[in-house]
């Protein structure tokens, strides 16, 4: 197999902005841009392979065509064909709705459908960007239904200042909503089930209030209260620095100048490469090389022995894949 890039699936939303397009080398004049869904294998929103021989077909034909080569043995056998991670780059001109998102055990009860665990980080802040996440303080499940009536939902959670490469980890169960302003690269499992909680008023392309899931949040919301719920790092040069090690996704962040080099011959998954910012040019050991630039996403196959990535001048990238 080679290195595999995907067409955008662009997504138009109430909260959406203007920064997707430019960012993403794109030419379009699609306004209110608010997702771009980089790697899918959402029902009815699967991506579509861009480049090489199998240009046209999508991520769940490629995974049916060559299973456990394209995502590891491991994966394969614990998710089979469905591809588990959803890849996207989150523009929120306005804020996005307080949400939570189920566990794998409520959402399989519930949905038949995996759950929700992500993270993101942040790729760009305007100035007074935020977002929140967790709860400030301890409160009981009829007390947050309470809030919701009454409009002082965020007066119980965590709000964040944010600046270009804070990272915050959401498993499912978290509160939290992207604030205006925050430009985001997301991952998360492949799941679509968002629960929303407030939506501070705001009316849907219909002209009505959009609908809550107060009941069924209730029983998903993980009331733990923690000290803090950015996480923290340490930034190197030409160095993968751990981000986030968890059992959905364990994603590094690589700030480099000059050609890096990962061996890839004892993962047995799949790697991800997210470009935040720059240029470089991707080779695996079988020869192929495919180029990547900021706004782009590039899927490296699971039977791929290793990498070089050779930065133009210099390249910020997120790798990401399943231990």
């Amino acid at each position: 197999m080679y290195p595999l890039k995907f067409e955008p699936i662009l997504k138009q939303t109430l909260w959406g902005g203007d920064k997707i397009i430019p960012f993403k080398h794109l030419n379009s004049d699609l306004k209110g841009v608010g997702e771009s869904w980089e790697i899918s294998g959402v029902e009815n929103n699967e991506s579509v392979v861009a480049n090489g021989p199998d240009k046209g077909l999508t991520l769940a034909d490629m995974v049916r065509k060559y299973r456990e080569e394209l995502v590891g043995e491991a994966n394969y056998a614990r998710f089979g064909n469905k591809f588990p991670l959803l890849i996207k780059f989150i523009d929120a001109k306005q804020d996005l709705s307080i949400q939570v998102h189920p566990t794998d055990e409520l959402a399989k009860k519930r949905h038949n459908s995996m759950g929700k665990t992500e993270m993101w980080y942040v790729v760009g802040a305007d100035e007074g960007a935020h977002l929140m996440s967790g709860l400030s303080k301890q409160i009981t499940p009829d007390e947050y239904a309470a809030k919701v009536e009454d409009h002082t939902i965020t007066d119980v959670l965590r709000d964040y200042r944010v600046s270009p490469g804070d990272v915050f980890f959401l498993p499912a169960g978290r509160i939290h909503s992207i604030g205006a302003g925050s430009f985001i690269a997301e991952i998360q499992q492949t799941s679509d089930i968002t629960y929303r909680i407030y939506d501070f008023g705001r009316l849907g392309l219909d002209g009505k209030p959009r609908e809550l899931h107060t009941e069924l949040s209730k029983a998903a919301i993980d009331y733990t209260v923690l000290p803090d719920y950015r996480t923290a790092y340490t930034r190197e040069k030409n160095k993968e620095c751990l981000l986030v090690d968890c059992a959905y996704f364990t994603t590094s962040l690589l700030d480099i100048d000059k050609p890096f080099s990962k061996d890839l011959s004892s993962l047995d998954s799949f790697l991800i490469l997210i470009c935040t910012a720059g240029k470089a040019t991707v080779k695996d050991t079988e020869g192929h090389t495919e180029s990547i630039r900021r706004g782009e996403t590039i899927l490296i196959p699971a039977d791929t022995a290793g990498i070089e990535i050779m930065p133009e001048e210099s390249a910020v990238l997120l790798t990401t894949y399943i231990r």
